[in-house]
């Protein structure tokens, strides 16, 4: 009886704005990271932009959790959106946090799995940024969004083979040299998982809405 009720009564269509203008900084931030992973002298440049991205994600974030607080009317359920959004800002803080890792350790060189990983990252920031703007009519594209949520968890399961080969390789080439590269080497392994992990916690935080709402 609420929903029924609910879908009479006018909806801030702001949520779907700043849900967007997240989705862009959290897209940004994975292509920086991606750029990263290239490894060289540009290195700390690409760290500092997904830092800026991160900030810019915090702000939006910051407005979606005033407008949940002033709106009377939201699309759906208030825990859900602060949820959604936290998830969505998860995901790039964990970003920042493998800069600083890289950063901290001085990495300038990065191995093909960890690029093999940034490009997935990248892959699956864009299927959320498809995935976002279709929540406005959910009933619509329920299953596109169901599509767009289980590539996002395929994805994220490829990231985690990877780890285990990355992490496997790394042992073998440094089991009888300097043994700091490869704790090194695994931390970053570590991060640009948890990444992943965000962004399955993204698609899971929608799939979790898609079902509430049909």
């Amino acid at each position: 009886m609420m929903r029924l009720f609910r879908s009479f009564l006018p909806r801030e269509e702001r949520f779907f704005d700043l849900f967007a203008q997240h989705s862009r900084a959290v897209s940004e931030g994975a292509k920086a990271l991606a750029g990263m992973l290239e490894g060289g002298e540009e290195t700390p440049v690409y760290c500092q932009r997904v830092n800026q991205f991160e900030n810019d994600a915090d702000n939006i974030t910051r407005e979606v959790l005033t407008a949940v607080r002033r709106s009377f009317i939201t699309p759906f359920d208030r825990i859900d959106i602060k949820n959604l959004i936290g998830a969505m800002d998860d995901s790039i803080d964990q970003m920042q946090q493998t800069a600083k890792a890289v950063m901290l350790f001085e990495v300038r060189q990065f191995e093909p799995p960890m690029r093999e990983i940034g490009t997935i990252l990248v892959q699956c920031a864009d299927l959320i940024g498809q995935a976002v703007p279709l929540m406005d009519k959910i009933g619509d594209n329920v299953g596109l969004l169901t599509a767009l949520t289980e590539e996002i968890g395929k994805l994220e399961g490829r990231v985690d083979d990877l780890h285990d080969i990355g992490l496997k390789e790394l042992f073998l080439k440094h089991r009888d040299a300097n043994t700091m590269d490869f704790v090194v080497g695994a931390e970053i392994y570590k991060h640009l998982e948890k990444i992943a992990d965000r962004f399955d916690d993204v698609a899971n935080e929608i799939s979790s809405i898609v079902i509430e709402q049909v």
